[in-house]
């Protein structure tokens, strides 16, 4: 959702008080489109983001204290030198447009008071952040410099004259109906009502026009000219409700998450979808956080989005490591499959060299082939035999050993090659089915060590991937300079059933070794999808306990499938035995595991079920 003109007048109303009056301590530059202002202000202090980001421009009070450059960008600098020490007289928008004027009072070089104004524009990928002297209307400097090749209408670069963005003519909150429906009936009557709203009206996005037609109980896309007086008198009165934020004196700010509003939810999953500044009627059945003010929601969603940003930009480069390996391996297994296959056919020259002997007499000297009968087979067929005119019956037939013993030696060595890729390729499914899986940073930094650990990607090793001596190792060889990294520890995904047990699940093969090998108890139940990459499930159960409640058993069988290769399949096997059961073989890959006794549930999981696992979900594991 973007910051429209009538959400950001109800945020510059409430974060306003904070702001007028505050000395303005330190000016930072963490992100190319980003700057935070410093503040003091009645002996508390706050921490000013103004973001001109093509997606996540606004202003906001934050607390997060972002990572600053090594050395500041020019327009840091230039912000600095103006602003630094300097107060804030004003903060004000230009009517409903999405315009700031952060009117700021410091000393100039000669020792003077004078005005300086910081002009916010959330315009998309126009947004920008401009630093005007009013005094004679000249830009010192802008955070995103341009020039008439970029835009016929302005240039914005030091020592030109400020020239505000193009009006786009639209209309502030209008009282009277009358006057309203003149300017709503400028359109076209075949033109939809939610879009002229959001055309003549100023400060509202097409989010807020649905709201309105949603609150009048028309339909979304109803055009002007279906319209009766009835409906546009309801359509008028939602919007005297919701586009004019002086009527509009409180507000109940709103978070909404993908999802329906599950009673066993406690707490939000994902990434939000939209905030609003009053509870929307569109969104209803969505899952929804009412915040306390409407900052902490604006700072909520664009933080949260910015996280996921990262995450995913941490998740597409390991992504990108992991199929570049699967795809060597795909080509190394393409050319075993060929060696075996011409190999293969090899081992029939023993027995056409036994065929030679038997058939000396046979043969001609200087012959090129010999018809023989077939005596391995009950049909005695005819075969013909190629030889070697320069060579004897005796020399032809050793050639035929040879070449025979050749295609098994060429076997013995390539099928452990292939074995050995084929396993790699599927310890290499299991970390990417980890990696898609990951939904927080500590996830995908564990699957990066992982990579780090096995070789795949340079960096520090773990002491997992050490030798006796200490030092890193890869393929048992050690490293020198390598360092251990102790790290965090590893936490599993912990899940209630309905019959209130705690189910514990791997998100990585690191969660999964330990899950199963440190946190797992002999007698506890392990599940896993039977030969299908995915988590280890674990049951915590009583001494004494064999198994857990049938119903415990099949909604663990259902996040094992879940959380594996094998989501959104039918009738999926899935394993389940005591831990005491289970054993890791010498050399073996993270998340690799190996088991003799077991039994298999074949299941379909049910949508509710999994929603009301998934929402079942804590952060605490349970003490064993």
């Amino acid at each position: 959702m973007a910051l429209d003109g009538v959400t950001l007048s109800h945020l510059i109303r409430e974060i306003a008080p904070n702001l007028i009056g505050a000395r303005i301590d330190k000016i930072n530059h963490p992100e190319k489109e980003e700057i935070h202002l410093s503040l003091r202000n009645l002996g508390q202090s706050f921490r000013l983001l103004l973001n001109t980001s093509a997606t996540s421009a606004r202003i906001n009070l934050t607390e997060k204290n972002k990572k600053n450059p090594t050395s500041p960008p020019m327009f840091c600098m230039i912000l600095r030198k103006h602003l630094e020490g300097g107060k804030i007289l004003s903060i004000k928008q230009l009517g409903l447009e999405r315009i700031i004027v952060i009117n700021i009072q410091n000393y100039n070089e000669y020792g003077d008071l004078a005005n300086l104004e910081l002009h916010l524009e959330i315009m998309g990928k126009h947004s920008n952040l401009i630093l005007v002297d009013p005094k004679n209307n000249v830009i010192l400097d802008g955070l995103k410099r341009y020039s008439h090749a970029v835009s016929r209408h302005r240039e914005v670069l030091p020592g030109r004259t400020y020239i505000a963005p193009p009006s786009q003519g639209k209309v502030d909150p209008i009282t009277l109906e009358d006057n309203w429906r003149l300017h709503l009936y400028q359109g076209e009557l075949a033109s939809k009502v939610g879009d002229l709203l959001v055309k003549n009206f100023s400060g509202i996005s097409p989010e807020l026009s649905r709201e309105i037609i949603t609150r009048a109980g028309l339909e979304l896309n109803i055009r002007l000219e279906q319209c009766g007086d009835i409906d546009i008198s309801r359509i008028f009165q939602n919007y005297t409700i919701l586009a004019d934020p002086e009527k509009l004196t409180t507000i109940e700010p709103c978070l909404y998450y993908q999802g329906g509003a599950n009673p066993n939810r406690k707490a939000n999953t994902g990434l939000p979808i939209a905030f609003t500044f009053l509870p929307f009627q569109q969104y209803q059945g969505l899952f929804n956080e009412t915040r306390a003010t409407l900052n902490e929601v604006v700072e909520s969603f664009y933080g949260l989005k910015a996280s996921n940003n990262n995450l995913e930009a941490k998740r597409g480069s390991l992504r990108k490591v992991i199929q570049e390996h699967s795809q060597h391996l795909d080509k190394k297994i393409g050319i075993y499959d060929e060696t075996l296959s011409k190999a293969e056919k090899g081992l029939n020259y023993q027995r056409w060299g036994e065929l030679i002997v038997a058939n000396l007499y046979r043969i001609d000297p200087g012959a090129k082939e010999v018809e023989v009968e077939d005596y391995n087979e009950e049909s005695l067929p005819q075969i013909k035999i190629s030889l070697d005119p320069q060579l004897s019956g005796i020399d032809n037939s050793q050639r035929y050993y040879k070449l025979y013993n050749k295609a098994k030696v060429t076997i013995q060595k390539t099928e452990p090659l292939k074995e050995a890729a084929l396993k790699e390729l599927e310890y290499l499914d299991s970390v990417l089915l980890s990696l898609e899986q990951a939904s927080s940073t500590q996830e995908i930094d564990e699957v990066h060590k992982e990579l780090i650990d096995e070789g795949y990607l340079a960096g520090k090793q773990s002491n997992k991937s050490k030798g006796k001596s200490g030092k890193a190792s890869k393929n048992g060889k050690s490293i020198k300079g390598a360092k251990a990294s102790k790290g965090e520890a590893p936490k599993p995904k912990v899940f209630f059933s309905s019959q209130n047990r705690p189910i514990l699940v791997g998100k990585n093969n690191r969660q999964n070794d330990w899950l199963t090998l440190k946190r797992g108890r002999p007698q506890d139940l392990w599940l896993h999808t039977k030969n299908i990459p995915g988590s280890h499930v674990l049951i915590p159960l009583e001494e004494g306990e064999e198994f857990p409640d049938d119903t415990t058993l099949e909604e663990a069988a259902a996040l094992a499938i879940y959380f594996s290769q094998a989501k959104g399949s039918s009738l999926v096997p899935v394993d389940y035995t005591h831990v005491k059961n289970i054993k890791k073989p010498n050399a073996a890959k993270p998340g690799m595991v190996i088991y003799e006794t077991n039994w298999t549930l074949f299941l379909t999981p049910k949508p509710e079920t999994i929603e009301n696992l998934l929402a079942s979900e804590t952060n605490e594991l349970p003490f064993l």
